[in-house]
């Protein structure tokens, strides 16, 4: 199966679309020479399946994961859209790209569905948490961000729990620079993007965790600490809007 899950409590379910490098050996010869030439965090987000593991370990969430790179299909991106396919895949003919897609896209994508329409009807809400890393690099500039917490700033909800999660964090954390829609807006298009157009905004809250790929790679027990301190703050978080009044 291209996505794997453990059951747990419907409130809160996390996904990491980037876990892995992945290549299905029918595309082996097709991807091999990008092994060399391209980074790592091209093929997937290093660090984001070991938080995405413990956190949904941590908070009993049920996760879904991929590890299948995205250099072959994207999982975070929208169906129709260009970037679904990287440049390696895209000029593949339709035939094959209806295969990777049938194959490797649409099972996680709907599974991901399924379970966030079934915590809701169970739970009434339900708090998606996509988990992601990015690299610190970018055309030739460092970025600062350790943390960023991706949201649509119209959604209510959502603007509350990283407001609460931003200043829960800082308190414990006040070393780390912690950024609300950076490096990326949390509107541009991924997974929590399209759902937030499946399902009631008063029912959802989409947030997408981005963490700097500098703490996965450094030293392992800073890396730990930032985990369970990421847990502990979003747990803390998400608890206001569960228990508070609904969009």
């Amino acid at each position: 199966m291209p996505a794997d899950a453990d059951s747990g409590t419907p409130t809160v379910v996390i996904t990491c679309e980037h876990g892995g490098d992945r290549v299905p050996r029918r595309y082996a010869g097709l991807l091999a020479a990008a092994r060399r030439r391209l980074p790592i965090h091209r093929w997937y987000d290093p660090g984001a399946l070991e938080l995405a593991r413990r956190s949904a370990r941590q908070l009993d969430a049920p996760l879904v994961f991929a590890t299948v790179t995205r250099l072959l299909v994207d999982l975070n991106r929208s169906p129709g859209t260009r970037s679904v396919f990287s440049p390696l895949t895209a000029p593949l003919d339709d035939a094959t790209k209806r295969v990777i897609l049938e194959r490797h896209y649409l099972p996680y994508r709907e599974r991901v569905e399924r379970l966030l329409a079934e915590a809701i009807a169970r739970a009434g809400r339900v708090v998606h948490l996509s988990v992601h890393s990015f690299s610190p690099l970018f055309r030739g500039r460092f970025r600062r961000t350790d943390v960023g917490l991706l949201y649509d700033p119209s959604s209510r909800c959502e603007r509350q729990i990283c407001r609460a999660w931003q200043v829960a964090l800082g308190r414990c954390r006040p070393d780390l620079c912690i950024r609300r829609n950076h490096p990326y807006r949390g509107t541009a298009d991924g997974l929590t993007t399209w759902l937030r157009g499946r399902f009631e905004r008063s029912r959802y809250a989409g947030i997408e965790l981005e963490v700097s790929q500098r703490w996965p790679r450094g030293r392992k027990d800073a890396w730990r600490r930032l985990q369970q301190d990421l847990i502990e703050t979003f747990s803390l978080a998400h608890r206001l809007w569960a228990g508070g009044p609904q969009d």
